[in-house]
Protein backbone atom coordinates (compact mmCIF):
# COMPACT_ATOMS: atom_id res chain seq x y z
CA UNK A 1 0.00 0.00 0.00
CA UNK A 2 1.61 3.67 -0.82
CA UNK A 3 0.93 6.60 1.06
CA UNK A 4 0.76 9.87 -0.96
CA UNK A 5 0.55 13.25 1.29
CA UNK A 6 -0.45 16.15 -0.44
CA UNK A 7 -0.63 20.09 0.10
CA UNK A 8 -3.85 21.85 -0.98
CA UNK A 9 -5.17 25.00 -0.98
CA UNK A 10 -8.78 27.14 0.05
CA UNK A 11 -8.87 30.23 -2.16
CA UNK A 12 -11.05 33.38 -3.20
CA UNK A 13 -14.86 32.56 -2.54
CA UNK A 14 -14.01 28.86 -2.09
CA UNK A 15 -12.70 29.88 1.61
CA UNK A 16 -16.25 29.67 2.73
CA UNK A 17 -16.73 26.03 2.12
CA UNK A 18 -16.61 23.96 4.68
CA UNK A 19 -14.59 20.78 5.59
CA UNK A 20 -17.66 18.64 4.54
CA UNK A 21 -17.75 20.49 1.27
CA UNK A 22 -14.32 19.83 0.40
CA UNK A 23 -14.45 16.04 1.54
CA UNK A 24 -17.09 15.63 -1.19
CA UNK A 25 -15.39 17.73 -3.76
CA UNK A 26 -12.26 15.85 -3.12
CA UNK A 27 -13.84 12.35 -3.06
CA UNK A 28 -15.27 13.02 -6.17
CA UNK A 29 -12.10 14.13 -7.77
CA UNK A 30 -11.08 10.55 -6.60
CA UNK A 31 -13.16 9.31 -8.76
CA UNK A 32 -12.72 11.38 -11.58
CA UNK A 33 -9.41 10.86 -11.53
CA UNK A 34 -9.77 6.46 -11.41
CA UNK A 35 -7.26 6.74 -8.37
CA UNK A 36 -6.84 3.39 -7.14
CA UNK A 37 -7.83 4.10 -3.43
CA UNK A 38 -7.78 1.93 -0.84
CA UNK A 39 -10.81 1.52 1.53
CA UNK A 40 -11.76 0.84 4.59
CA UNK A 41 -13.24 -2.49 6.28
CA UNK A 42 -16.90 -3.09 7.33
CA UNK A 43 -20.45 -2.42 5.97
CA UNK A 44 -20.20 0.88 4.65
CA UNK A 45 -16.12 1.15 2.94
CA UNK A 46 -14.78 4.46 2.45
CA UNK A 47 -11.77 6.00 0.54
CA UNK A 48 -9.12 5.86 3.40
CA UNK A 49 -8.25 9.93 3.01
CA UNK A 50 -6.82 11.39 6.48
CA UNK A 51 -6.84 15.29 7.27
CA UNK A 52 -5.07 17.34 9.66
CA UNK A 53 -5.80 20.59 11.02
CA UNK A 54 -8.44 21.86 8.33
CA UNK A 55 -8.91 25.53 8.50
CA UNK A 56 -12.14 27.11 9.72
CA UNK A 57 -14.66 27.92 7.54
CA UNK A 58 -14.70 31.37 5.57
CA UNK A 59 -10.95 31.85 6.22
CA UNK A 60 -8.61 30.97 3.11
CA UNK A 61 -5.45 28.75 3.19
CA UNK A 62 -2.74 28.38 1.08
CA UNK A 63 -1.26 25.17 3.10
CA UNK A 64 -3.62 22.39 3.76
CA UNK A 65 -2.53 18.80 4.07
CA UNK A 66 -3.93 15.56 3.72
CA UNK A 67 -2.95 11.68 3.27
CA UNK A 68 -4.12 9.44 1.01
CA UNK A 69 -3.56 5.74 1.02
CA UNK A 70 -3.03 3.36 -2.23
CA UNK A 71 -3.45 -0.12 -3.40
CA UNK A 72 -1.43 -0.08 -6.69
CA UNK A 73 1.87 2.97 -6.71
CA UNK A 74 1.60 6.27 -8.75
CA UNK A 75 3.83 9.02 -9.37
CA UNK A 76 2.91 11.75 -6.66
CA UNK A 77 3.58 14.48 -9.67
CA UNK A 78 1.69 13.13 -11.85
CA UNK A 79 -0.92 11.95 -9.40
CA UNK A 80 -1.08 15.68 -8.04
CA UNK A 81 -1.86 16.92 -11.17
CA UNK A 82 -5.04 14.76 -12.29
CA UNK A 83 -6.12 15.61 -8.69
CA UNK A 84 -6.23 19.15 -9.38
CA UNK A 85 -7.04 18.97 -12.94
CA UNK A 86 -10.51 17.39 -11.34
CA UNK A 87 -11.02 19.97 -8.49
CA UNK A 88 -13.04 23.28 -8.36
CA UNK A 89 -10.93 26.46 -9.19
CA UNK A 90 -9.65 27.58 -5.86
CA UNK A 91 -9.26 24.23 -4.29
CA UNK A 92 -5.70 23.45 -5.71
CA UNK A 93 -3.66 20.21 -5.02
CA UNK A 94 -0.01 21.91 -5.05
CA UNK A 95 2.18 19.61 -3.69
CA UNK A 96 2.32 15.96 -3.28
CA UNK A 97 4.96 13.62 -2.17
CA UNK A 98 5.32 9.53 -0.70
CA UNK A 99 4.99 9.09 2.66
CA UNK A 100 8.25 8.06 3.89
CA UNK A 101 8.17 9.12 7.52
CA UNK A 102 5.09 8.89 10.48
CA UNK A 103 3.83 11.84 12.48
CA UNK A 104 2.37 14.53 9.56
CA UNK A 105 -0.26 15.53 12.35
CA UNK A 106 2.29 16.17 14.94
CA UNK A 107 4.59 18.35 12.35
CA UNK A 108 1.53 20.76 12.16
CA UNK A 109 2.76 22.22 15.41
CA UNK A 110 2.20 25.79 14.22
CA UNK A 111 0.68 28.34 12.00
CA UNK A 112 0.87 31.58 9.88
CA UNK A 113 -1.75 33.50 9.40
CA UNK A 114 -1.82 37.00 7.37
CA UNK A 115 -4.95 39.26 8.35
CA UNK A 116 -5.99 41.74 6.48
CA UNK A 117 -7.79 44.41 8.48
CA UNK A 118 -9.40 47.13 5.84
CA UNK A 119 -10.15 50.69 7.50
CA UNK A 120 -7.53 50.07 9.73
CA UNK A 121 -4.72 52.30 9.62
CA UNK A 122 -1.13 50.36 9.90
CA UNK A 123 -0.07 52.79 13.11
CA UNK A 124 -3.02 51.93 14.81
CA UNK A 125 -2.54 48.01 14.05
CA UNK A 126 0.94 49.05 15.03
CA UNK A 127 0.05 50.07 18.44
CA UNK A 128 -2.39 47.51 19.58
CA UNK A 129 -0.02 44.81 18.59
CA UNK A 130 2.51 46.47 20.72
CA UNK A 131 0.26 46.41 23.37
CA UNK A 132 -0.76 42.53 22.75
CA UNK A 133 2.81 41.23 22.69
CA UNK A 134 3.50 43.67 25.86
CA UNK A 135 0.85 41.28 27.79
CA UNK A 136 1.46 38.67 30.01
CA UNK A 137 -1.60 37.42 28.95
CA UNK A 138 -4.85 38.55 27.15
CA UNK A 139 -7.97 36.62 28.42
CA UNK A 140 -10.76 36.38 25.38
CA UNK A 141 -13.99 34.65 25.16
CA UNK A 142 -15.27 32.04 22.81
CA UNK A 143 -19.06 30.27 22.57
CA UNK A 144 -18.34 26.56 23.08
CA UNK A 145 -20.88 23.73 22.71
CA UNK A 146 -21.02 23.84 26.45
CA UNK A 147 -21.58 27.69 27.42
CA UNK A 148 -18.94 30.53 27.15
CA UNK A 149 -15.01 29.66 27.26
CA UNK A 150 -12.68 31.92 28.62
CA UNK A 151 -8.78 31.43 27.75
CA UNK A 152 -5.23 32.81 27.36
CA UNK A 153 -4.99 34.23 23.82
CA UNK A 154 -1.68 35.70 24.38
CA UNK A 155 0.52 32.68 25.37
CA UNK A 156 0.00 30.84 22.26
CA UNK A 157 1.53 33.80 19.92
CA UNK A 158 5.08 33.14 18.84
CA UNK A 159 4.50 36.57 16.77
CA UNK A 160 2.75 39.30 15.75
CA UNK A 161 3.74 42.08 13.48
CA UNK A 162 1.90 45.07 11.78
CA UNK A 163 2.57 46.06 8.37
CA UNK A 164 0.97 48.52 5.89
CA UNK A 165 -0.73 46.71 2.72
CA UNK A 166 1.57 49.00 0.17
CA UNK A 167 4.68 46.99 1.92
CA UNK A 168 3.61 43.97 1.54
CA UNK A 169 4.02 41.92 -2.18
CA UNK A 170 0.67 40.38 -2.61
CA UNK A 171 0.05 37.96 -5.50
CA UNK A 172 -2.93 37.30 -7.67
CA UNK A 173 -3.78 34.75 -4.94
CA UNK A 174 -4.59 37.33 -2.19
CA UNK A 175 -7.91 36.46 -0.43
CA UNK A 176 -9.50 40.18 -0.94
CA UNK A 177 -7.06 42.13 -3.27
CA UNK A 178 -7.80 45.93 -3.26
CA UNK A 179 -5.93 48.88 -4.03
CA UNK A 180 -7.33 50.83 -1.10
CA UNK A 181 -4.72 50.99 1.81
CA UNK A 182 -5.35 49.03 5.13
CA UNK A 183 -3.23 47.20 7.49
CA UNK A 184 -1.62 43.64 7.54
CA UNK A 185 -1.44 41.71 10.40
CA UNK A 186 1.13 38.76 10.27
CA UNK A 187 0.42 36.40 13.10
CA UNK A 188 2.74 33.03 14.13
CA UNK A 189 0.72 31.13 16.42
CA UNK A 190 1.03 27.58 17.94
CA UNK A 191 -1.18 24.89 17.69
CA UNK A 192 -1.97 24.56 21.46
CA UNK A 193 -5.36 23.08 23.73
CA UNK A 194 -7.56 25.03 23.66
CA UNK A 195 -6.78 25.80 19.80
CA UNK A 196 -5.93 29.83 20.02
CA UNK A 197 -7.53 30.97 16.14
CA UNK A 198 -6.78 34.50 14.75
CA UNK A 199 -10.35 35.51 15.86
CA UNK A 200 -9.46 35.03 19.20
CA UNK A 201 -6.21 37.29 18.35
CA UNK A 202 -8.53 39.89 16.94
CA UNK A 203 -10.75 39.74 20.00
CA UNK A 204 -7.52 40.02 21.80
CA UNK A 205 -6.44 43.20 19.98
CA UNK A 206 -9.73 44.38 20.89
CA UNK A 207 -9.76 43.68 24.77
CA UNK A 208 -6.11 45.60 25.12
CA UNK A 209 -6.41 48.26 22.49
CA UNK A 210 -10.23 49.35 21.28
CA UNK A 211 -8.85 47.37 17.79
CA UNK A 212 -12.34 46.88 16.09
CA UNK A 213 -12.04 47.17 12.17
CA UNK A 214 -14.74 48.46 10.52
CA UNK A 215 -15.16 45.18 8.48
CA UNK A 216 -14.61 41.43 9.29
CA UNK A 217 -11.04 40.98 8.62
CA UNK A 218 -10.02 38.98 5.80
CA UNK A 219 -8.18 35.73 7.36
CA UNK A 220 -5.55 33.54 5.11
CA UNK A 221 -3.68 30.53 6.63
CA UNK A 222 0.05 30.79 4.41
CA UNK A 223 1.87 28.26 6.54
CA UNK A 224 1.51 25.19 8.67
CA UNK A 225 4.52 23.24 10.37
CA UNK A 226 6.89 22.88 13.33
CA UNK A 227 8.20 25.96 14.71
CA UNK A 228 11.39 26.27 14.86
CA UNK A 229 12.43 27.96 17.98
CA UNK A 230 15.81 29.69 17.01
CA UNK A 231 14.67 31.49 13.61
CA UNK A 232 11.33 31.79 14.23
CA UNK A 233 10.04 30.64 11.47
CA UNK A 234 7.31 27.57 10.37
CA UNK A 235 9.07 24.67 8.82
CA UNK A 236 8.11 22.64 5.56
CA UNK A 237 6.33 19.08 6.92
CA UNK A 238 6.79 18.01 3.60
CA UNK A 239 10.66 18.22 3.73
CA UNK A 240 11.14 15.23 6.26
CA UNK A 241 9.57 12.76 3.14
CA UNK A 242 11.41 14.27 0.58
CA UNK A 243 14.84 14.29 2.08
CA UNK A 244 13.83 10.84 2.86
CA UNK A 245 13.23 9.62 -0.52
CA UNK A 246 16.34 11.48 -1.84
CA UNK A 247 19.32 9.50 -2.47
CA UNK A 248 22.27 9.17 -0.13
CA UNK A 249 25.83 10.28 -1.53
CA UNK A 250 26.64 6.77 -1.22
CA UNK A 251 24.19 5.07 -3.29
CA UNK A 252 24.49 7.66 -5.78
CA UNK A 253 28.75 6.93 -6.08
CA UNK A 254 27.73 3.35 -6.14
CA UNK A 255 25.29 3.88 -8.95
CA UNK A 256 28.02 6.40 -10.63
CA UNK A 257 30.51 3.18 -10.11
CA UNK A 258 28.14 0.50 -11.68
CA UNK A 259 27.68 2.94 -14.35
CA UNK A 260 31.56 3.13 -15.17
CA UNK A 261 31.96 -0.42 -14.74
CA UNK A 262 29.23 -1.26 -17.33
CA UNK A 263 30.69 1.15 -20.02
CA UNK A 264 33.99 -0.26 -19.46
Amino acid sequence: MQRIRLRYTKRGRLRFTSHRDFQRAFERALRRAEVPMAYSAGFTPHPKVSYANAAPTGTGSEAEYLEIALTDARDPDKLRLLLDESMPVGLDIIDAVEARTSGLADRLAASVWELRLDGVSPEDAERAVDAFMAAEAVEVRRKAKNGIRTFDARGAVASLEAHSAQSEAHSAQADRPTDQACAILRLVVRHVTPAVRPDDVLSGLRSVADLAPPVPAAVTRLAQGLFDEETGTVTDPLAPDREAAAPSPASAGDTATAAAKASA
